[in-house]
């Protein structure tokens, strides 16, 4: 890091800050986790792929697709902060995992399952988000399952 390159990188720096700074507020404010916790989660994440990656050119930030993942777990934990402590634990075993060597086990499952998994998880913000488009917006906003638990569906009141 040098001085003379100082002005082309803090242009580009300042514009990766302001696309990725509501980025991580909206994943965050979706995920039903504290607005706080997406911006500690952008900077920790910028700072870490920063040092590790091996780009010169390299851009990070939150996985939207995720948010169901997360604001159904939170709900199924019981909060935020159980939800942080299971986070923790799970990146302690992956980190385990990796300097044991144990990432040959990816390769026993299905490329199928993976993509199968994605595309379920599209297909519910999708329908989901059909009530929105036609301006109906009276869903049970807790509830990610296309049947609710008031008996009725995502379509009833169209």
């Amino acid at each position: 890091m040098s001085l003379s390159k100082l002005k082309y990188d803090f242009p580009a720096g300042l514009v990766v800050f302001l696309v990725a700074l509501p980025l991580c507020l909206g994943v965050a404010l979706a995920s039903g986790a504290p607005l706080l916790s997406g911006i500690i989660s952008g900077v920790i994440g910028g700072i870490v792929v920063g040092f590790l990656s091996g780009s010169q050119t390299s851009v990070s930030g939150p996985a939207a697709g995720l948010a169901a993942v997360v604001l159904a777990s939170i709900a199924n934990l019981g909060g935020f902060e159980v939800f942080s402590a299971a986070l923790f634990i799970a990146g302690f075993l992956q980190l385990a995992s990796g300097l044991l060597k144990g990432g040959f086990i990816a390769n026993y499952i299905p490329s199928n399952v993976i993509k199968g998994l994605l595309a379920a998880i599209g297909i519910l913000l999708i329908l989901k988000q059909i009530p929105q488009a036609f301006g109906y917006d009276n869903t049970h906003q807790d509830d990610f399952s296309f049947i609710q638990s008031n008996g009725e569906n995502t379509f009833s009141h169209l």
